[in-house]
């Protein structure tokens, strides 16, 4: 008896999730279009509809031109209503933003961070967040919030597995943080979390399968197949910031030698760079102000140091790229990172390896591109949110938030 009512849960957890998910994507829609587009029965989708109008979470919008009979009227789903806060762990800072359900940044902070150990970095989220919310939503229905990092995340069970920048070891910041605040909690490495935010928002909104590289502190990747973000039951895969490059390289943080992250990242490009000026290449670079902002704008204007260590890190990056090119046939290959400040000479160096490295067919036409959801470090928790509302997990708990 118990597993039937578990499985009538299910099944009107994905019919409420089938419905909203077509009126997001779709909308404006009529009730019997959705009914179409689902294959629901009619009686099902008005029944469906009514909860989630009575939730704020759809509403209706301008009658539709009239076929012949009565005019049907048209849902589109609620942004406005709700709001939910998203909070990206950088390497000593935090970004937070409040997000609307339609992804409209409402405040947002930047602040440091210095905790390190597991208990002293969820007592500082703690006080982060309930700041951050006394200041900006303390008015305001709160639905969610997300976390995003660095490093290996078990996002099923809400575990901080591991994070280069923390001593997390399978910690479970998930539960900490919703015995805080009683809320939901959605926790994801920031790379996978920014690759679903492209899927969603930004350059991959056309393709169901891509992968998204991310070039900041380190290398990794996020990968997209069929439109969802693919893992190893619930745990993270894509760490090609570990695939080896060089088997004579550089000892990586991880134990490996010669992975591509001792190659291609901010420390690595910085470091480069600087060997080359303390042998004396001559360089409008100074050694003393190094940063990769610099080496990148100096690379434009033709500096020959700065353009010829990034030429050999989009080289780098492309061998890796098409690694992933060949296991993966991606419709799209995504980069992000202030590397791309200099991407006409990064793509060109990647486009070039790709070229002559990568599977033909599945190369051809194949685009690599820039990220267009850049500019809000905490974008990736958006993302998480919106997956939750879509596959019925928040939506559900949203619809039974007034039945206990």
């Amino acid at each position: 008896m118990k597993k039937q009512i578990v499985n009538v849960d299910h099944v009107k957890q994905v019919n409420s999730a089938t419905v909203y998910r077509i009126i997001d994507q779709q909308g404006p829609i009529s009730r019997i279009q959705v009914a179409e587009q689902t294959q629901l029965a009619p009686a099902s989708v008005t029944k469906i509809t009514r909860q989630l109008l009575a939730k704020k979470l759809i509403k209706e919008v301008a009658q539709q031109a009239s076929t012949g009979g009565r005019r049907a009227i048209s849902l589109m789903v609620e942004e406005q209503a709700f709001h939910f806060v998203s909070l990206k762990l950088g390497r000593g800072c935090a970004d937070i933003g409040l997000f609307t359900l339609g992804g409209s940044l409402a405040a947002s902070e930047h602040v440091a961070f210095d905790a390190l150990d597991d208990e002293a970095v969820a007592d500082e989220l703690t006080r982060l967040l309930k700041r951050f919310i006394q200041s900006h939503a303390k008015s305001l229905q709160l639905i969610a919030i997300a976390v995003t990092l660095s490093g290996l995340v078990n996002p099923g069970e809400g575990l901080v597995v591991y994070t280069p920048h923390y001593r997390l070891r399978n910690y479970p910041l998930a539960q900490r943080l919703q015995n805080v605040f009683s809320l939901p909690v959605y926790l994801g490495n920031d790379t996978r979390a920014a690759a679903l935010a492209e899927h969603y928002y930004g350059a991959t909104k056309d393709s169901l399968d891509s992968v998204l590289i991310s070039v900041h502190g380190g290398t990794s990747a996020g990968i997209i197949i069929n439109g969802e973000v693919f893992m190893s039951q619930h745990r993270d895969v894509g760490e090609i910031g570990h695939i080896q490059i060089d088997p004579f390289g550089k000892k990586c943080h991880c134990g490996n030698i010669g992975c591509l992250e001792t190659l291609v990242s901010n420390p690595a490009i910085i470091e480069q760079v600087e060997t080359m000026l303390t042998q004396g290449s001559p360089s409008s670079l100074s050694v003393d102000e190094l940063s990769i902002e610099s080496i990148c704008d100096a690379a434009n204007e033709g500096d020959l140091v700065a353009r010829q260590v990034l030429v050999r890190t989009g080289q780098m990056l492309g061998r890796a790229i098409a690694i992933m090119i060949n296991l993966f046939h991606p419709q799209k290959v995504v980069l992000t990172g202030e590397l791309m400040r200099a991407k006409e000479i990064v793509l060109d160096a990647i486009n070039q390896c790709v070229e002559h490295q990568a599977l033909a067919s599945f190369r051809d036409n194949l685009p690599i591109v820039q990220a267009e959801v850049v500019d809000q470090p905490a974008w990736g928790g958006v993302a998480l949110v919106k997956r939750a509302l879509l596959n019925g997990e928040l939506l559900q708990t949203l619809l039974n938030s007034d039945d206990e």
